[in-house]
């Protein structure tokens, strides 16, 4: 057969949607082979983590904060961080163990097939540091990821935390074309050395057991894109207090804070970005609001993937456990066909959604938030020095300005529309399909189950309750199936108007 390559070669260029199609495919050529080594080991410590830290105690934190919602589980905060796990996957260039990222993903789905709110206070922590790296500020991240890596190390936690959803703008955040008419009302005001804070977030993840607040704040609130700022604010920071513990329906083992700020001075040197730091940039304002939302929402999105496949296979499990239990007549309810497609189902939903999410996290790693940390002579050197190297050497240019405008650089400048489409676009599908199959698969178990999978001791209907949480945070199913759309689909769309407000 004769092939025209020129024409091939051609079309393969002019077609992005060729290239998503092959994270996956090209992770397995283009990522360092010890990352395969690292990822099964994760799995190993997570599963060792869920026997001896999780599944003694998930219940038990459930119901006490039923009972009381000011209750946090601290005992569970404090042994995962005697067992490092908050510094686990911070790199070694800021002082932390230097595990490979993506191995976090399957960690937090063994964590979430058990609980998938003890997986949240895992994950959010590295919310809150993905979304200080996503601004590039060497001095700022070497700061806080340092002092969050000597928590775990002395046993006084170091959480992190991000603070963006607001009163009256919760999903419109976290897309720059409907923040332009959100109704923000967290300010930053230039004064002197440094910006004053005034305003309130809402259901903040961790917001009263984590240290530091990466805030997301605006200048001027009738534009609020160009004015974006994003300030580290530790507790205990005068005019920074905490409001009132919200009371939810799933995940009650993770706190949700109302973080309030009034007159709350932040200087410059904790100022991770304004304005004023990309006035020589290359890129838009506009565009660096952009690619900053897409770096922190890409990874975390993926990490929703992976709590959703965990909450879907933890109901699965607790559906199949229980098919093999329960006699229906003279044989288990397990022989029964009906239960066996029901299983077959669930069991189809986990690892249909575990592939979605982790073909998002390849995304990430390759073209996302982490590739410099994937190229094979930075991976290398990151795997083969030892900590001490990077705290004697590295450290001092780390916290100058060139390494900011270095990273930034590489990050910013250098950062494509296309790379920024793919990973926004196969997160935003992580999201919602994962979880819209985990909530699925809790209901199929509540169904097979009965009456037995209401009970709060089968574990069925906290996996019910915890996966519906997941249709909601990190903008909603709503909201992502458009940034698909907007990504993926219709890219090459200049006519399709994007995020429209419907005609009355």
């Amino acid at each position: 057969m004769k092939v025209n390559r020129d024409a091939m070669r051609a079309t393969l260029s002019r077609d992005p949607r060729v290239e998503d199609m092959m994270n996956g495919l090209q992770a397995v050529s283009r990522l360092p082979r010890r990352a395969y080594r690292d990822m099964r080991r994760t799995v190993a410590l997570a599963r060792v983590f869920v026997d001896e830290v999780v599944r003694p105690v998930y219940r038990e934190i459930d119901l006490a904060v039923h009972r009381d919602p000011e209750y946090v589980p601290e005992e569970f905060i404090l042994e995962a961080s005697r067992r490092q796990i908050f510094s686990w996957w911070i790199p070694k260039l800021f002082g932390g163990h230097g595990m490979d990222f993506l191995g976090l993903y399957p960690f937090l789905e063994e964590i979430a097939a058990t609980c998938t709110g003890l997986a949240n206070v895992i994950g959010v922590h590295y919310l809150g540091v993905g979304t200080l790296c996503a601004s590039w500020n060497a001095p700022v991240i070497n700061r806080v990821l340092r002092e969050s890596c000597r928590g775990d190390r002395t046993g006084r936690p170091c959480l992190i935390s991000l603070a963006i959803t607001e009163p009256e703008a919760g999903t419109d955040v976290e897309e720059p074309i409907l923040l332009e008419r959100a109704r923000v009302g967290t300010t930053a005001t230039r004064v002197g050395g440094g910006y004053v804070l005034n305003g309130r977030k809402v259901f903040i993840s961790n917001g009263h057991v984590s240290t530091w607040h990466m805030v997301i704040a605006y200048g001027d609130r009738r534009n609020p894109v160009d004015t974006t700022v994003m300030a580290a604010v530790k507790t205990g920071t005068a005019g920074f207090s905490f409001g009132r513990k919200e009371k939810k329906m799933g995940q009650k083992a993770c706190v949700a804070s109302e973080l309030v700020f009034e007159d709350c001075f932040v200087p410059d040197a904790l100022i991770c970005t304004s304005p004023e730091q990309y006035g020589k940039s290359g890129k838009s304002q506009r565009a660096v609001a952009q690619y900053l939302i897409d770096f922190v929402v890409s990874s975390s999105r993926a990490g929703v993937g992976a709590f959703a496949a965990g909450a879907a296979r933890g109901a699965y499990e607790t559906a199949l456990a229980y098919a093999r239990e329960k006699r229906v007549g003279c044989a288990p309810l397990i022989s029964r066909q009906w239960a066996q497609v029901t299983l077959a189902e669930m069991y189809k939903n986990v690892n249909t959604a575990r592939t979605v999410y982790m073909e998002s996290a390849f995304a990430n790693a390759m073209k996302g938030m982490f590739k410099l940390l994937y190229m094979r002579p930075f991976y290398a050197m990151l795997r083969l020095l030892p900590p001490w190297y990077f705290t004697l050497f590295a450290q001092p240019f780390i916290n100058t300005r060139m390494a900011t405008r270095l990273f930034r650089t590489v990050y910013f400048e250098k950062y494509t529309d296309e790379e920024a489409q793919a990973t926004s676009g196969w997160a935003s599908l992580s999201k919602f399909a994962c979880s819209d199959l985990a909530v699925e698969t809790a209901s199929m178990a509540l169904s097979l189950m009965g009456a037995h999978g209401t009970r709060h001791d089968s574990g069925a209907e906290k996996y019910y309750r915890d996966a519906k949480l997941l249709q909601i945070y990190e903008g909603t199913n709503q909201l992502n199936r458009l940034n698909l759309f907007k990504n993926l689909v219709a890219r090459d769309m200049p006519e399709v108007r994007l995020f429209g407000r419907e005609d009355i």
